[in-house]
């Protein structure tokens, strides 16, 4: 299949080839979702890979806020390329994170995802698991066809450094492992998310546009990807879900070593350490709510969820100041705007 951009896709065709305008959020999730629609395939003789098919397109059919290929996209547009140039690696980066999802809430054991249940719970996970290894290969096939130079390196950095980081996390969980630093945790965040939230699309997006990134995007995405993961990991406690669009308090079902945790271990006295931690280590399903309300209680008293908001602030004061330096002398003035919008409210998000 030839990679570019689709003959369906509704975008403007003067922002496919004008370097100083910004692509609007509706106009690029239709540019995404018919590129992807036409990439997938969808039927087959074969009632099992029929489902396959029918499978590997669930998660890419509940599109999310695509922030992500959004800042990819800007990333391009700002450093003087066009949306046809950027559209390949977006779409190669929303099926990254679809895979990696359908994966994550395997993993994690998680009931829902973007408002609807995850894809292990509509089918056997021995199927799931088989439909994400199915999307990470046509994310690869885009790649490959895009033929960008550096963007195949660039995407292997973002998924060795996701896995490590994964793995942490993970291993943390399964060792019954306590004694997490916030140093621990920052080290996990700047290789599970900051990477592929921030890091990678801007580079990414420079890539495309046939420039060598700036290396202050790297200090920068790493920043503004912990401010990110930090918020994110508060709107999980604190959220409602009709915006955050995830469960809520889902991470303390699931025993995940936050900051907001750790700083409470790490302040609380020993017998309540001892409470949340024979709390936290119980199995999901034998974890009882007045209990996880107790630990979100402690946090609020302790600190913990203000304390973390205050990392997530000068994390993200220093990734904005950083950001903006790097895109000064960049053409595409609009886009140059979107990105930094887009960062602000990455750092500061609300759902």
């Amino acid at each position: 299949m030839k990679i570019g951009p689709m003959n369906s896709n509704p975008v403007d065709p003067s922002q496919t080839s004008h370097p100083t305008t910004a692509v609007a959020g509706d106009d690029l999730i239709r540019a995404i979702s018919g590129f992807t629609d036409q990439l997938l395939p969808r039927d087959h003789a074969i009632p099992e890979i029929a489902l396959l098919y029918k499978m590997m397109r669930d998660y890419p059919n509940r599109p999310g806020k695509m922030i992500r290929s959004s800042l990819l996209v800007a990333s391009c547009l700002a450093h003087g390329g066009t949306l046809a140039a950027a559209l390949p690696l977006a779409v190669a980066l929303e099926l990254f994170q679809n895979w990696v999802l359908i994966h994550d809430d395997i993993e994690d054991d998680s009931d829902e995802r973007r408002g609807k249940p995850a894809l292990h719970r509509l089918h056997p996970v021995s199927l799931a698991i088989n439909a994400g290894d199915a999307l990470h290969v046509y994310m690869w096939q885009v790649v490959h066809q895009a033929n960008v130079p550096g963007a195949f390196e660039e995407f292997l950095e973002m998924i060795h450094r996701t896995a490590e980081g994964q793995h942490m996390d993970l291993g943390w969980v399964e060792a019954k492992r306590w004694d997490i630093t916030q140093m621990d945790y920052l080290e996990l965040v700047r290789r599970k998310t900051a990477r592929y939230t921030v890091v990678s699309p801007l580079k990414l997006g420079a890539l495309a546009a046939g420039c060598v990134p700036d290396l202050r995007l790297s200090d920068a995405g790493m920043d503004l990807g912990i401010a990110f993961q930090i918020r994110d990991d508060v709107l999980n406690l604190t959220g409602d879900f009709a915006t955050y669009g995830k469960e809520i308090a889902g991470d303390l079902l699931e025993g995940k070593r936050t900051l907001m945790l750790v700083h409470l271990l790490g302040h609380a006295d020993a017998v309540t350490r001892a409470k949340v931690v024979a709390t936290l280590e119980r199995a999901r399903a034998d974890k009882i709510q007045a209990e996880i309300d107790f630990v979100l209680e402690q946090m609020r008293e302790c600190g913990s969820i203000s304390h973390a908001q205050t990392l997530a602030e000068t994390h993200a004061k220093r990734g904005l100041e950083t950001l903006e330096a790097a895109l000064q002398p960049l053409p595409g003035r609009d886009a140059v705007q979107q990105i930094l919008s887009t960062a602000r409210s990455l750092a500061s998000r609300v759902a």
